[in-house]
């Protein structure tokens, strides 16, 4: 690991306009992912900003109904909240879905949603990596790509969101609150928060430089049967090969986010609005534009049987 400097911010509009002020800068919360990166020399920031002490660590209603979750609030105590388990049910079952008990005990709501690919090329600094190292080449694209994303991929990268907690955000149509480095402030709809890769793979979010995540707000409850079914290669501590967040109404129509297919959480609304004609036609519309690998082509059909299995489950 090299060698960093180290400041414990005092409030968020300090740790924004440090963060800003240094572009090699980063912000540390539970520093699960940050940390293995940094050890492996994949993350070499500089200039460490502790955002521990600055209080978002809070989960309060909304007064329109809904729910604000702090930026620090860790992944068990999302999990576990009494509100989060009866009016945001897909929320809770996606985090427990996600890691060990004792990374969700130190894994912030804000760090979950930056958590970065675990694409093996990503991680290993021999192979050329355009999301590593800008220009260098994709080593999934014709290599061993049967956990890579089938939609929305480029030429630069076929990498997949790792994060089962976007998943249930998507489908629940969270909005992620910010202050940026000259204390500003806005809210960005989860759709828009995570990018496709495109010409720059390395870019992941919309955020700008020194932005810090202050709160997850969710909309007021939608009710239905919410579900979230992950399908891997072993039954914990795996990423999913293909996972489906899912809100059904009685009425049979519902919102669909999918995971472990694309860049970022994959959701299509059109497609939502294929449920009460059938699975097929609804995955049809999702995975249109699929571009599958010879390696991951089984993920397009697994998405449509993990869709049956779940429109199964929520008719009872």
């Amino acid at each position: 690991m090299r060698a960093f400097t180290y400041e414990r911010a005092s409030s968020v509009e300090a740790a924004a306009k440090a963060a800003a002020s240094n572009p090699e800068a980063k912000f540390i919360a539970g520093g699960t992912n940050l940390l293995d990166l940094m050890k492996l020399e994949i993350e070499t920031p500089t200039h460490l900003i502790d955002v521990n002490d600055l209080g978002l660590d809070k989960i309060e209603p909304t007064q329109e109904g809904g729910l604000r979750i702090g930026a620090l609030v860790r992944n068990t105590d999302l999990a576990a909240h009494k509100t989060v388990r009866r009016d945001y049910g897909l929320l809770s079952r996606a985090l427990l879905a996600g890691a060990s008990g004792q990374l969700r005990n130190k894994a912030s709501t804000a760090g979950n949603l930056l958590q970065r690919t675990r694409c093996p090329y990503f991680y290993d600094t021999n192979q050329p990596c355009n999301k590593r190292q800008p220009g260098s080449g994709c080593s999934a694209i014709g290599g061993f790509s049967r956990q890579h994303a089938v939609v929305g991929t480029s030429e630069a990268c076929i990498a997949t969101n790792p994060s089962d907690m976007a998943i249930a955000m998507r489908a629940l149509d969270a909005v992620v609150e910010t202050v940026k480095g000259d204390g500003s402030r806005r809210a960005i709809p989860i759709a828009d928060f995570h990018r496709l890769p495109g010409d720059t793979p390395y870019i992941e979010t919309v955020l700008e430089a020194g932005e810090i995540i202050t709160a997850v707000v969710l909309p007021p409850p939608i009710g239905g049967r919410q579900i979230y079914r992950k399908v891997r290669d072993r039954a914990s501590y795996a990423f999913a090969l293909v996972s489906v967040g899912a809100v059904i109404q009685p009425n049979g129509t519902g919102r669909i986010a999918v995971g472990g297919v694309a860049h970022k959480p994959w959701r299509v609304e059109a497609a939502e609005a294929e449920l009460p004609t059938g699975v097929r036609a609804a995955t049809g519309v999702l995975l249109a534009d699929a571009r599958p690998t010879e390696q991951n082509r089984f993920k397009v059909e697994l998405v449509e049987r993990t869709l049956a299995a779940v429109i199964s489950e929520a008719r009872g």
